[in-house]
């Protein structure tokens, strides 16, 4: 293993609940059976891990579809699937080597050829499956040579693929199912310790557990099957109800803990709150530099100037959540505190941005104009991603950039006209924040390959690619170059606004223990029970 992998791994979350939150004394012995309820504040669209980016569908899914690698909390990688693996000296050929007696819930095996299969899919254009396809990286090919052996081919050095191949978006489903199913947006069949019975976008997902599970990861603390028979997740996107029904006991957790509730959770006796920071691209306005206003840097730099970050972050958490200062949270790798200095609230050069930028004239209400059009913007965004204080920011920023003279406007559609909008090019913004313990995640969200409706590059820039494939490849210190003239070029030429720093929030039950976290700051309910 090459230094860049090791140095990779190397950072750690910050956690604001308490040391353990979630633990059970030494004596304590797990109990089996019950159903675990969970309420989530967002929805998703599609529940195939290989097609989405989506947080929602990561946390329900990993449950559902095992990895062939695992990392733990301390972000080491344990065996799961794979027992074990080489990697070459310069990270272009890995080979795993496979855990047999492994069958996925349709009682076929998860061999060589599964996994191959499953990587060739992702692979495939016709998948669409744009961030799994980047968390693989630049394959060359993928062989199993027997049906315990998948080998990995890169066409350049690749470090990140351990950690990719640990989210469930790498999660292995079944190749059986997978060459039948005409649609996979609401159904999954994987080999985790969970069986998918039920999805419906807009209610929930409804999970039984399998009763011969004996496989997880290197990091759980038990094996064989999971303790609760059934996990519940119940789409609740009002705050008061999600709220109400953790308090009263219908649900034993629930993500999105409304902010303006957050210490009233905390300071009740049978409640907890946890908060993990996300690793990975921080909350932020991405603005569209391709067409309308925001082709002109000058335009753009007047839009981030105009934000109060700090000021509409407090409103819409309450202090619950960080102000993002970089486009890259602070527990990921190379993260430059210094960029802060370089960029934020300032009136004053907005307006002398916009002064020079050729929008001098402003109508009766005061919004900017130049050869006859208003300064307006379009920011487009799924009502159903988008959660209550996202949406109470939005409102914030609205009103902070209009004593600019810009006039933002909020566009409300639901998936599929998000996936229209964005597809056809048809905004001035979007908001969003992704989740990865490993910066090339910035490649995903800046590299031309992946601009819609082709992946998440929707500043729509082609500037940054050669740094952005170079890194994945480089010597450490190159890496920190590299990334740290990436992260600079994002703010100063202002293709993102960063807003907050994410993090997601568990509201639990103090009765609910065993949970253990995700390096991309979501649960495992694996090794999760309720107590008596």
């Amino acid at each position: 293993m090459r230094g860049s992998i090791r140095a990779a791994v190397a950072f750690s979350f910050l956690s604001l609940a308490a040391p353990h939150a979630f633990a059970a004394s030494d004596s304590a012995k797990p109990v089996d059976g019950g159903v675990l309820k969970v309420g989530l504040g967002t929805d998703t669209a599609i529940i195939d891990p290989s097609i989405t980016g989506s947080s929602i569908t990561a946390v329900i899914t990993r449950n559902i579809v095992d990895s062939l690698v695992g990392q733990a909390e301390d972000n080491s990688f344990k065996p799961w699937l794979a027992e074990r693996w080489e990697i070459n000296p310069d990270n272009t050929v890995y080979t795993f080597h496979l855990r047999k007696g492994v069958t996925f819930s349709d009682g076929t095996p998860l061999d060589a050829a599964a996994v191959k299969y499953n990587f060739d899919r992702i692979l495939d254009p016709k998948t669409t499956s744009s961030y799994a396809k980047s968390l693989l990286g630049p394959v060359d090919k993928i062989e199993a040579p027997d049906a315990s052996t998948v080998v990995i081919h890169y066409r350049q050095s690749f470090a990140p693929l351990l950690q990719g191949l640990s989210l469930p978006y790498l999660g292995i489903q079944s190749s059986a199912y997978l060459q039948k199913a005409t649609n996979t947006t609401n159904t999954v069949v994987g080999s985790g310790p969970y069986i998918l019975d039920s999805y419906v976008k807009g209610n929930g997902s409804k999970l039984s557990r399998r009763a011969d599970y004996n496989w997880g990861p290197g990091y759980a603390t038990h094996t064989g099957p999971a303790h609760f028979d059934e996990i519940d997740f119940k789409y609740l996107p009002e705050a008061s109800v999600r709220l109400g029904a953790l308090a009263s006991g219908q649900v034993q957790a629930i993500d999105a803990v409304p902010p303006a509730n957050f210490r009233s959770v905390q300071g009740n006796g049978a409640l907890q709150v946890v908060t993990k920071e996300n690793p990975g691209v921080s909350s932020a306005f991405f603005l569209n530099t391709s067409k309308g206003p925001f082709k002109e840097v000058k335009v753009r730099q007047a839009f981030q100037s105009a934000v109060n970050v700090a000021a509409a972050v407090k409103a819409a958490y309450f202090g619950t959540l960080k102000t993002a200062d970089n486009i890259l949270g602070p527990s990921t790798l190379y993260y430059d505190p210094g960029l802060k200095a370089k960029w934020g609230f300032d009136v004053a050069k907005a307006n002398r941005l916009l002064d020079e930028a050729g929008w001098k004239e402003k109508d009766a209400d005061g919004i900017r104009k130049k050869d006859g059009q208003r300064l307006t913007l379009h920011y487009v965004y799924d009502s159903a991603q988008v959660g209550d204080s996202d949406i109470t920011l939005a409102q914030a920023a609205q009103y902070q950039v209009r004593q600019a003279g810009f006039d933002l406007q909020l566009d409300p559609v639901d998936a599929g006209g998000f996936t229209a909008r964005t597809g056809a090019n048809d905004y001035d913004l979007v908001s969003l924040y992704y989740v990865r313990a490993e910066p090339d995640i910035l490649r995903t969200v800046f590299h031309s390959a992946y601009a819609p409706p082709n992946g998440a590059n929707y500043a729509r820039i082609a500037s940054l690619d050669d740094k952005l494939s170079k890194a994945i490849g480089a010597s450490d210190a190159e890496r920190k170059q590299l990334y740290g003239e990436i992260q600079a070029e994002i703010i100063e030429q202002a293709y993102a606004v960063p807003r907050y720093i994410a993090a997601y929030q568990l509201g639990a039950s103090k009765k609910l223990l065993g949970i253990n976290w995700a390096t991309n700051a979501k649960p495992n309910f694996y090794d999760a029970w309720l107590a008596p």
